[in-house]
């Protein structure tokens, strides 16, 4: 009997695509997720394949050290009956000289990269062919894998969804900006596993690094670790935060992961300058996503950054409202981190589900800037000493802010005000673009038993004090509007609840400051005013804040912190009330021209209103979106803009995906930078 020559092979990379959801990474290679069923077909030469006589075999290995010890390699026969606990092969239909086989791994499987090879055999003599590579993948889809998502929506946003909103702004302001994540995107898989294969752990010791790469936990925390470079480890992201981006891109300019993880592969893995929390935090929601882990971005107001770990973060400022003394505690206005939803099979039951990551580089993690994978229910639950980092999360969400005025004769005296920090705790909502508030899955409500009795298992005693019902009461106010190019004005209310007239001294004071709290110069201070109140009755005293003042001090964060002080003549009480104001941009009008059908031309019209006194320069649009545009579109305005000038322009697109797709779009120039704007597009599918 003649040997069983195989002769070609398909793998059936585009039907197995939309099984396995994968088509649209559009690479031309197999992708699949593991636990799933994939079909291949062989054709022999000279004779086709006899049951019974010939024998069937395939080998399967990924890493660079394969061994079945380490479950990175497989040897396993074509079977009738396979077992669903390793790989296995099935024969689906005879066709002649053409044999259809169905392969599945195990729903625990390595990810990665994977040669094939086939060996066939007689009872005499046997050879074998190699069959070429894929990739396979965490698999959402399948009730076995650690990163089974139930709800068939929520695997669409957290999986296949290559576009969304991040939150930022302030807590009284909260705005979203567009993001492209673009996880599928050419050659974003391939950066996405290159980040594995030069991961530290995996230099110094790549079998162990291969075998532990069927754990999600695992995964989530060499890419929180890979997506900041401070522990020199040819990581994507350099972080900085002191408005000096002339070297690099302004975090603040990114609209996409695309851009960044392209740079990053192309100039031979040296870190992309620069990046900020969001950007960091969107970039490893782009590479989870890519692997098949569920991922989302979120964002905490007023978030604490608690070095000293006492779950204090104490301010000083002098009777004008000044801050005194620099503090390594920050309060940022906002802090993007990712959830990723995985089980926790190495923990105690109670754990699985969402877990945060936080790739931002803040404080090591075992000898590493990484943090988590922390499960959200155990930083709601005060559980201090579970992995990994509960104690730094617990903190962004939970700290005290004491804030202590130090007067003229050096004596410090603790103001009175209730604790914000960890509000609004936000992500884009399913299927919508409107904000999602999962602040409850963090924190019980303030001032419950349960809030009480987490505190005390994580030895916190909660030192803010509630601001009293009777007494004054100090908060701020903005008036309508705070455009960038315009004059504003801020109030310190005051509002008596007692029965009686009071007579107290306020001060305001405004400076610039910085996403990450770090303050700027002044822009604007008033004399303390005198004032008495009626009983019951509401005073407001007002700050006037300038353009003039404003303009050249601002960073490209949009922020100014206001810091009201009262001093209640009658207690000797001092009040204080801060608030961080974000100075709008402009609005970027997107219309689409024309039907958008996919593999037509498509025409947007961008436009935009310089709304500053003064000219614009260097003015550049950056257009993109997944589907859309292949890749970024640059419009550079020849002339500068002048004050109050619109500028209009058209573009041409050509959609290369149907359904609910984003246009997004920045706009950047010397005054006015990290300008978004996004248009949701339908596209209807091309007709057959």
């Amino acid at each position: 009997l003649a040997d069983l020559l195989l002769e070609t092979w398909d793998l059936h990379c585009d039907r197995n695509g939309r099984e396995h959801r994968t088509a649209d990474m559009g690479c031309k290679q197999l992708v699949v997720r593991r636990g799933q069923p994939f079909t291949i077909t062989l054709r022999f030469s000279g004779r086709a394949y006899e049951e019974g006589v010939d024998k069937l075999a395939f080998n399967v290995e990924t890493g660079p050290c394969p061994s079945e010890t380490s479950g990175t390699s497989s040897h396993f026969v074509m079977t009738d009956c396979p077992e669903e606990s390793c790989w296995s092969a099935v024969m689906q239909q005879q066709d002649g000289e053409a044999l259809s086989v169905s392969l599945c791994s195990p729903p625990d499987a390595r990810i990665g990269r994977y040669s094939i090879t086939l060996e066939a055999s007689t009872d005499y003599q046997g050879s074998s062919f190699q069959i070429g590579d894929f990739i396979l993948l965490f698999n959402p889809w399948h009730p076995e894998d650690t990163v089974f998502m139930r709800d068939e929506n929520e695997r669409c946003e957290y999986v296949l969804s290559q576009h969304g909103l991040i939150y930022q702004g302030t807590c009284d302001y909260i705005f979203s900006i567009p993001w492209n994540f673009g996880q599928f995107e050419d050659d974003i898989l391939a950066i996405c596993l290159n980040m594995l294969d030069i991961n530290p752990k995996h230099l110094r010791d790549q079998n162990r690094d291969c075998s532990r790469r069927n754990d999600p936990v695992y995964i989530g925390r060499v890419v929180s670790a890979m997506v900041n470079c401070n522990d020199e480890d040819q990581g994507v992201l350099f972080g900085r935060w002191d408005n000096r981006y002339d070297d690099g891109m302004s975090p603040m300019a990114w609209i996409g992961s695309v851009d960044i993880l392209k740079r990053w592969k192309k100039f031979g893995c040296q870190p992309v300058k620069y990046g900020q929390c969001w950007v960091f935090a969107a970039v490893a929601c782009t590479v989870m996503r890519c692997l098949g882990i569920p991922s989302r971005v979120v964002t905490n107001y007023n978030s604490a950054h608690d070095t000293n770990a006492n779950l204090t973060i104490d301010r000083y400022v002098n009777e004008r409202g000044e801050q005194e003394r620099q503090s390594w505690d920050k309060i940022w206005n906002f802090h993007c981190w990712v959830e990723s939803w995985m089980a926790r099979p190495d923990l105690a039951a109670g754990y699985d589900g969402w877990q945060v990551l936080d790739p931002t580089p803040q404080e090591k993690s075992e000898g590493v800037y990484c943090c988590g994978p922390a499960p959200v229910k155990a930083i709601k639950e005060g559980d201090m000493q579970l992995k990994y980092d509960i104690p730094f999360i617990f903190a962004e969400v939970n700290a005290d802010v004491v804030y202590w005025v130090v007067q003229g004769d050096g004596m410090q005296k603790q103001s009175i005000r209730s604790s914000d920090v960890g509000k609004f705790i936000s992500t884009k909502s399913v299927g919508r673009d409107s904000r999602e508030d999962i602040t409850h899955n963090y924190k019980y409500p303030e001032g419950s038993e349960e809030e009480r009795a987490v505190f005390e298992k994580a030895e916190h005693q909660k030192k803010s004090i509630g601001e009293e019902d009777e007494g004054l009461h100090l908060r701020i106010k903005v008036s309508e509007g705070a455009n960038k190019g315009r004059d504003f004005d801020v109030f310190a209310v005051v509002n008596n609840n007692t029965d009686e007239e009071r007579v107290c001294r306020v001060t305001l004071c405004a400076r610039a400051s910085s996403h990450n709290g770090t303050l700027g110069p002044q822009c604007g201070l008033t004399d303390p005013v005198d004032i008495d109140i009626e009983p019951r009755a509401e005073k407001r005293v007002p700050l006037h804040i300038l353009y003039e003042e404003y303009k050249d001090k601002l960073t490209q964060d949009n922020l100014i912190k206001v810091v009201a002080l009262l001093n209640d003549h009658q207690t000797g009480d001092i009040l204080v009330a801060v608030r961080d104001i974000y100075v709008e941009n402009p609005p970027i009008k997107i219309r689409i021209l024309g039907e958008p059908m996919q593999n037509r031309k498509l025409v947007a019209e961008i436009s935009l209103v310089n709304p500053l006194a003064v000219p614009l320069n260097g003015c550049v649009f950056v257009v993109e979106g997944t589907g859309l545009t292949d890749g970024q579109l640059v419009k550079e305005l020849e002339e500068p803009m002048e004050p109050q000038a619109e500028a209009k322009f058209r573009m041409d697109l050509m959609p290369r995906l149907s359904g609910l797709q984003k246009l997004m779009v920045d706009f950047e120039s010397d005054q006015l930078t990290g300008v978004k704007g996004y248009r949701n597009v339908i596209i209807a599918p091309q007709p057959m």
